[in-house]
C-alpha cells in the first residue's frame, strides 16, 4: 500500500502547497487547452451548439473514479483515507442553484474565470471581481445564513451508499450514463445551428 503519498508518508507533509501549485497550473493549462477560457465556449452547453464542456468534465470524473476504485483494487492505495468533503444537504442546493444561476448569467464558474484573467479577457476579470465582492457580501451576512449553512450534515456521504449500490456497480452504470450523454451531446450538436465564436 503506497497511496495516497501525502498521508501515507510517502512524500512529506511539507511538500503540499508545492504539490498543491503544480497541480493548479496543470489544471489552468488544462482548462485553457479545452477552450474553457471562452466564455461563448461554455454558454454553448446552455445553447446546445458545443458540448465541450460536458465531455471534458464528464471524462475527467469518469478517469478519476475508475482510477481510485482500480488502485483501492490493487492495494495500490487505500481509498479510505482520502479526505471527503461533509455533505451538507441545504447549503449544498442552494449553494449549486447560485453558482448554476452565474454561471448561466456570466458564461463562467469561479475557475474559468480565473483562466480568462490569466490571458487577459476582460469579460473574465470583470466576472472574477464580481465574485470577490460577492464572497465579501456574503462573509458580511452569514450569520443570517448560518442556521441553512450547516443543516442536513451528512458527512462524507456517498452517492452508491444513499442509492444503496456498490461502488463497481456505480462506476459501471455511470459510465453507461457518460457515453449515453455523449452521444445525445452529438446529436444535438448536429441538430442546432452552428455558432459562430
Amino acid at each position: 500500500m503506497t497511496g495516497p503519498l501525502i498521508p501515507m508518508g510517502v512524500i512529506p507533509e511539507t511538500w503540499n502547497n508545492v504539490i498543491a501549485l503544480i497541480i493548479g497550473i496543470g489544471f489552468g493549462f488544462a482548462l485553457e487547452a479545452s477552450g474553457f477560457s471562452s466564455s461563448r465556449k461554455i454558454m454553448g452547453t446552455f445553447f446546445g451548439y458545443d458540448f465541450v464542456v460536458l465531455r471534458v468534465f464528464f471524462t475527467a470524473a469518469i478517469t478519476a473514479m475508475s482510477g481510485i476504485i482500480y488502485f483501492d483494487f490493487m492495494g495500490w492505495m487505500d481509498a479510505s483515507m482520502l479526505y471527503i468533503n461533509p455533505y451538507y444537504v441545504s447549503s449544498a442546493i442552494t449553494g449549486g442553484l447560485v453558482m448554476g444561476a452565474g454561471f448561466a448569467l456570466g458564461g463562467f464558474c469561479p475557475g474559468t474565470s480565473f483562466c480568462g484573467v490569466a490571458i487577459g479577457k476582460i469579460d473574465a476579470m470583470i466576472f472574477s471581481a464580481g465574485l470577490f465582492v460577492g464572497i465579501f457580501i456574503f462573509s458580511e451576512i452569514y450569520p443570517l445564513f448560518e442556521k441553512m449553512y450547516n443543516s442536513g450534515n451528512l458527512g462524507g456521504a456517498m452517492i452508491y451508499d444513499m442509492l444503496g449500490l456498490s461502488k463497481g456497480v456505480f462506476a459501471f452504470l455511470l459510465i453507461i450514463v457518460a457515453i449515453g450523454m455523449f452521444y445525445a451531446a452529438t446529436f444535438v450538436e448536429k441538430k442546432v445551428k452552428k455558432v459562430d465564436y
